[in-house]
C-alpha cells in the first residue's frame, strides 16, 4: 500500500510567481516590441515608474520637459518610423497636457498609446488631489480610450490599445490605470496579443465592382487628376502610387501630408495643392474631368468654397475610412478600400495611357508661378527670404532629410520649396494645426531615425511654445538640427491682417529673446544668419554637426505667402501676389 501511494502521488503544482500591475504593463510593452517611451512621472504613475527601473536593458525612456512635448515626440516617431508611439504621463495635469497632442494625432491619423496613471479607485469622483475625469475629458480625441482598476485588467488593455491604435485608419488611444491596479499582485501571465475587436472592422475587404467602377471611369477620361494624401503612406503604398501613374500617365498632385508620397521629382508629379499650393494644380482642380482622390479627406484647406469645387469633374474616392466617404465630396464611384490593396487592383485594370498635353498645362501654369512668385523669392537680392532659405536646404540635402515643421508661414513655404523624395521624411502638424508641434517630433524622429538627418524647420512663434525640449535633447544628446525662420511676428496672422484687416497688425508682433544663447544654455552649437552671403556656409555647417545644432535665419519681417486662396473664394480663385486696390 504505501510503494502504491508513492507511485500515485501527484507533486504539488508550481506556484506561479506574484507581479505587480505595473510590471505587467511593462512586460506587455516588450511583447508588442516598444523600444522607446516619452514621458514625465508624477505620484499617480510612480509605481509604473518604479518597476521601470528595472527595465533599462528592455525599454528605454525619455524625460521630457512637458507632457505636450511627450506626446508630440511619440508623433514624430510614429510618423517616421510606421510604428505605435508611445507615452507616459501622471494624472491630472499630466493627462489634460496631453490632449493637445491626441487631437492632433486624432486628425492626423497618428497612432500613439498613452498611459496615464489615474488615482486610487476608490478616490474616483471624489476631487482628490490631481484626480480629472480624463476618459471623459478624452473622449473626443482618442480613437478609443479606457480606465483600468484592476491588475488583471491592464494586459487585455494594453493588448486592445496596440491593436486599435495601429490598425485602420491609426489613431491615438489612452489607457488610464488607477494606482491601486498598478500596486496589486497578481500571478504571472502569457501575454496575448490583440488581433480581433467584436464589431470592429478596421480593414474594410476590397470590393471588386467598386475597382471596376472606378477603372471604368479612368480609361475613359481625357483630364484624368490623382489628388494623393496622408493614406497612401499609412498603407505603404508609394510604389503602388508609382506604378498606378505611370501605367495610366495621369498627373499627382499632393495635399500637405501627401508630400513624399510621389517623389517631387517625378515627371508625373506636378505639386503642392491647397490654400498656399501650387497654382496649376489648384486651377486644374476646376479644369479636370476626374477627379481620384486617394487616402485624402477633401479638407476645407484643399477645396476652399466647396460650392465651387471641381463641379464639372465626376469623382473616384478611395479610402479606409467609410466616415471619410460623402462627408465633403459625393463620388460618383467610391471605394471603401486600403490605398495599397485598392490601387494594385486598379492599376491592373486600367489601361496604358499618357495625356502629355494636360500635364503641359499645369507646366505652363506653374511656369506662370515661377516668373510671378518663385524666381522673386529664391533669387532675392534685397533681403533674406523664407523660401530661399528652404530651397538652399532642399538642394543642399537632396530632397533626403525628414523635415519637421510647425505651423505658420514657414510651414507652407517648406511644403512648397523642399522637394521630397521619399516617404515619411514630411512630418508637420496638418489638420489641427498646433504651434510648437516640431521640435519635440523633431526629437522623436531622430530618435525613430538616427541614421537619417532630421531638420525641424519652425517659426519663431511656434519654437518658444515648447522651446524647453531644449532640455531633453541636450540630456539625451539627439542630433537634430534646428532651423529657426525668424521674422520677429506671428506671421501667417500677420498675412491676413495685412491682407483682409487694413494691415492692423493686432498683437502680432514679436519682441524675441536672444535664440543663440538660449541653445547654449543647453550646451547646443549655435549661430545666427542675417545676410545672405553667409547662409549657405551655415546651413553647411549645421548640416555636418554631429551633434544637435541650432541656426537662426532671420528673414523679411513681412514676407508673405502665395500663391493663395483667400477664405470663401474657390480653388480657381488663387491669388498670385496682393491685389491691386
Amino acid at each position: 500500500m504505501d510503494a502504491l501511494l508513492t507511485k500515485t502521488e501527484k507533486k504539488p503544482a508550481a506556484t506561479k510567481q506574484k507581479i505587480s500591475g505595473s510590471e505587467v504593463l511593462l512586460r506587455c510593452l516588450v511583447a508588442e516590441k516598444v523600444q522607446h517611451i516619452f514621458g514625465y512621472p508624477g505620484g499617480a504613475i510612480m509605481p509604473v515608474y518604479d518597476a521601470l527601473y528595472g527595465y533599462a536593458d528592455k525599454l528605454t525612456h525619455l524625460l521630457v520637459r512637458h507632457e505636450q512635448g511627450a506626446i508630440h515626440a511619440a508623433q514624430g516617431y510614429a510618423r517616421v518610423s510606421g510604428k505605435t508611439g508611445v507615452v507616459f504621463a501622471t494624472s491630472g495635469p499630466g493627462a489634460t497636457n496631453l490632449v493637445t497632442g491626441l487631437a492632433d494625432a486624432l486628425i492626423d491619423s497618428t497612432p500613439v498609446v498613452c498611459i496615464t496613471g489615474q488615482v486610487f479607485a476608490h478616490l474616483l469622483g471624489t476631487d482628490a488631489f490631481q484626480e480629472i475625469d480624463v476618459i471623459n475629458t478624452t473622449l473626443p480625441v482618442t480613437k478609443w480610450n479606457v480606465q483600468v482598476t484592476e491588475a488583471k485588467d491592464i494586459a487585455p488593455a494594453i493588448a486592445k490599445a496596440f491593436y486599435i491604435a495601429a490598425s485602420g485608419r491609426p489613431g491615438p488611444v489612452l489607457v488610464d490605470i488607477t494606482k491601486n491596479a498598478q500596486n496589486e499582485l497578481i500571478e504571472e501571465f502569457e501575454y496575448e496579443a490583440c488581433n480581433t475587436v467584436r464589431t470592429y472592422k478596421p480593414k474594410p475587404v476590397l470590393q471588386l465592382a467598386q475597382v471596376e467602377a472606378a477603372a471604368e471611369l479612368i480609361n475613359k477620361a481625357k483630364r484624368p487628376y490623382i489628388l494623393v494624401g496622408q493614406g497612401v503612406l499609412l498603407a505603404g503604398a508609394s510604389k503602388e502610387l508609382i506604378a498606378f501613374t505611370e501605367k495610366t500617365g495621369i498627373p499627382v498632385a499632393s495635399t500637405l501630408l501627401g508630400l513624399g508620397a510621389l517623389p517631387c521629382e517625378h515627371p508625373n508629379y506636378v505639386g503642392f495643392l491647397g490654400m498656399h499650393g501650387n497654382y496649376g494644380p489648384n486651377i486644374n482642380t476646376n479644369e479636370c474631368d476626374l477627379l481620384i482622390a486617394i487616402g485624402m479627406r477633401f479638407d476645407d484647406r484643399v477645396t476652399g468654397n466647396v460650392s465651387k469645387y471641381a463641379k464639372q469633374a465626376q469623382v473616384v474616392h478611395i479610402d479606409i475610412d467609410k466616415a471619410e466617404i460623402n462627408k465633403i465630396i459625393s463620388p460618383t464611384v467610391a471605394v471603401h478600400a486600403d490605398a495599397k490593396e485598392a490601387l494594385d487592383a486598379l492599376t491592373k485594370l486600367c489601361t496604358k495611357n499618357a495625356f502629355p498635353e494636360w500635364i503641359e498645362s499645369f507646366k505652363k501654369l506653374n511656369a506662370e508661378e515661377f516668373e510671378k512668385v518663385v524666381a522673386k523669392e529664391i533669387r532675392n537680392t534685397n533681403s533674406l527670404k523664407m523660401a530661399e532659405v528652404i530651397y538652399m536646404l532642399s538642394q543642399l540635402t537632396k530632397g533626403e532629410a525628414v523635415v519637421v515643421t510647425d505651423v505658420g508661414q514657414h510651414q507652407m513655404v517648406t511644403s512648397r520649396y523642399y522637394q521630397y523624395k521619399n516617404p515619411r521624411t514630411n512630418i508637420t502638424s496638418g489638420g489641427a494645426g498646433t504651434m510648437g508641434f516640431a521640435l519635440p517630433a523633431a526629437m522623436g524622429a531622430k530618435v525613430a531615425a538616427p541614421h537619417k538627418q532630421v531638420v525641424a524647420v519652425i517659426g519663431d512663434g511656434g519654437y518658444q511654445m515648447t522651446v524647453q525640449e531644449l532640455g531633453t535633447i541636450m540630456q539625451y544628446k539627439i542630433p537634430v538640427k534646428i532651423l529657426v525662420l525668424n521674422n520677429s511676428f506671428l506671421g501667417m496672422v500677420r498675412q491676413w491682417q495685412q491682407l483682409f484687416h487694413g494691415k492692423r497688425y493686432s498683437f502680432t508682433e514679436m519682441q524675441n529673446p536672444n535664440f543663440v544663447k538660449i541653445a547654449e544654455a543647453y550646451n547646443i552649437p549655435a549661430a545666427k544668419v542675417t545676410e545672405q552671403k553667409n547662409l549657405e556656409a551655415e546651413l553647411k555647417k549645421m548640416l555636418a554637426s554631429e551633434t544637435s545644432y541650432f541656426l537662426e535665419v532671420v528673414v523679411e519681417k513681412e514676407d508673405n505667402v502665395f500663391p493663395m486662396v483667400p477664405a470663401g473664394a474657390g480653388v480657381a480663385e488663387v491669388i498670385l501676389e496682393i491685389p491691386k486696390h
